[in-house]
């Protein structure tokens, strides 16, 4: 079999990426949720007849990084059949957290077999559980919602309605959920036309022979870049503030052995796993490894299966970086993710000092909230770690998350709450020879009395600088009452009384070099 040449391999590539991001673009225009519509919280991408990667839409890191695992685990549960399309949402089986629910449909051509897979994740805005948004301060993963191991929603092009209204039953906005259900099957069948489309002009044997080298050209292009650090082992540690259970702050380490274009990413030594919901599996692992060593190559490289092939992973079964059942996960993959980001850009900064940024915000600053027939979840921006060439930018998100804001526009008009302020947190960057990027304020007044819960962090120790560069300063949460503020945890719950305002203050990222 011939091999493609360096044009063709560029075309394909992006033929396949497009694939991906048109699949995104048709679950954000026909969703029904703010989160997915608006905020863009989903991923989708496309997978060879082994399950492995070989496109991925400019989405959500958090998200690809751990999907395949969750493409495995319905691949493993059924014989999947032409028209099939599975569900997981379980962390056990490929998931992340209960609110990401991941479809995944087989692509036929004339086989018996797949000749493709594809797939999509998509946050969604409540699945029942303790508290409005599923994303609860939970203690067990009974209480975040409903866990969907692998089943099939769709069989052979049939949608199974009995299981459709057991999920809605178990959800507080069944008619959201179902049409952002729906959009994610809309997604899956523009990726399968897509697909044949490709198939049939291009001829299969050549569309197969173009993803393996994809990912082969990006294995290559990994262990290039690994072989421009320095051989030896790098160590780093941080700690989440708490797991909001207890007050103690929660390890997490990595020792990363660099040697002969090959790395060994070992968390051993990372606290066991907590009461508290920052539990962490080794999807989310998994994921984080894969996006900051992606990081280290100075190229556009394709985001495949292949990046991780000179990359091993060790990850102990027990503790918050590959937790076990039955342990709470709705920080994991939002806060627990960051850390372990953090952690090996820490590390790494050690091997190239020149290349690795400082610190950002290093947490989502997770809002969920509801209330009588409604319920929204939404993450919220923070600064930016500078780097020795700039400094860091200023309330975008970073690392883990690629979500957008909700427009105030569409927040007000669809939820019974006011933007009060919305702001840059000016001076929360670290000081340094390059300033890390300013957080953001952004408030929220309560119109109707509503449960609310916190899932932040970086409340107790800003983000790191790095080469004598200042912490960004730590986030805080504060509830005004009647006029009268008062502090709030990192973690936690409340009752929101008509005319409260919560205001958050996100952190800002590190600073780099010594201040001139």
């Amino acid at each position: 079999m011939t091999q493609a040449s360096g044009i063709e391999l560029e075309l394909f590539r992006h033929l396949l990426v497009s694939i991906a991001e048109e699949m995104g673009v048709v679950l954000r225009k026909t969703s029904y949720s703010a989160n997915i519509k608006e905020r863009r919280d989903y991923s989708c991408a496309v997978y060879d007849a082994r399950g492995e990667a070989v496109a991925m839409g400019d989405h959500m890191p958090v998200h690809l990084g751990a999907m395949p695992l969750s493409v495995r685990a319905a691949m493993d549960a059924f014989d999947l059949q032409p028209g099939d399309v599975a569900l997981v949402n379980d962390p056990f089986r490929g998931g992340t957290h209960l609110p990401d629910i991941t479809a995944v449909a087989p692509v036929f051509t004339r086989g018996r077999r797949p000749a493709f897979y594809i797939a999509n994740r998509a946050h969604h805005a409540d699945v029942g559980g303790m508290s409005p948004g599923s994303m609860p301060l939970a203690r067990e993963i009974f209480q975040e919602g409903i866990r969907i191991p692998p089943v099939l929603i769709r069989r052979r092009g049939k949608i199974d309605r009995a299981l459709f209204d057991l999920l809605l039953a178990n959800v507080r906005t069944p008619v959201e959920r179902e049409g952002d259900l729906m959009a994610q099957l809309a997604a899956i069948h523009r990726g399968e036309t897509r697909l044949r489309e490709l198939v049939a002009k291009q001829g299969e044997a050549r569309v197969v022979r173009n993803m393996r080298e994809i990912q082969d050209y990006s294995a290559r292009m990994m262990q290039a870049a690994i072989r421009k650090l320095p051989d030896g082992a790098y160590r780093f540690e941080d700690f989440l503030d708490n797991d909001g259970i207890t007050a103690e702050p929660v390890r997490i380490r990595v020792a990363v052995t660099i040697a002969k274009g090959r790395a060994v990413v070992d968390f051993t030594g990372s606290a066991p796993q907590v009461q508290g919901s920052v539990n962490a599996n080794f999807a989310v692992t998994l994921a984080a490894t894969m996006y900051v060593f992606r990081c280290l190559i100075e190229d556009d490289v394709p985001f495949t299966a292949g990046i991780l092939r000179p990359i091993r992973v060790i990850a102990p079964e027990g503790s918050v970086v590959n937790a076990l059942p039955p342990a709470a996960m709705a920080a994991g993959n939002v806060e627990t993710s960051q850390r372990i980001t953090d952690v090996l850009l820490g590390a790494l900064a050690n091997a190239a000092p020149d290349r690795i940024p400082a610190a950002s915000s290093g947490t989502m600053n997770n809002l969920s909230f509801g209330g009588r027939g409604f319920a929204y979840y939404e993450t919220i921006a923070g600064g930016m770690g500078a780097s020795a060439h700039a400094d860091g930018s200023s309330a975008i998100h970073t690392h883990m998350t690629n979500s957008w804001n909700t427009p105030i526009e569409a927040f007000e008009h669809q939820f019974p709450l006011r933007i009060a302020g919305y702001r840059v947190r000016r001076g929360s960057g670290g000081a340094g020879a390059h300033r890390g990027g300013d957080g953001i304020v952004r408030e929220f007044e309560f119109l109707v009395p509503a449960e609310v819960t916190l899932l932040s962090d970086r409340r107790e120790r800003g983000p790191w600088g790095l080469a004598g560069g200042g912490s960004g300063k730590p986030g805080r949460n504060t509830l005004v009452r009647s006029g009268r503020p008062q502090k709030l945890p990192a973690k936690t719950r409340f009752e929101a009384r008509t005319g409260d305002v919560l205001r958050i203050e996100t952190p800002g990222g590190g600073g780099w070099g010594k201040p001139r």
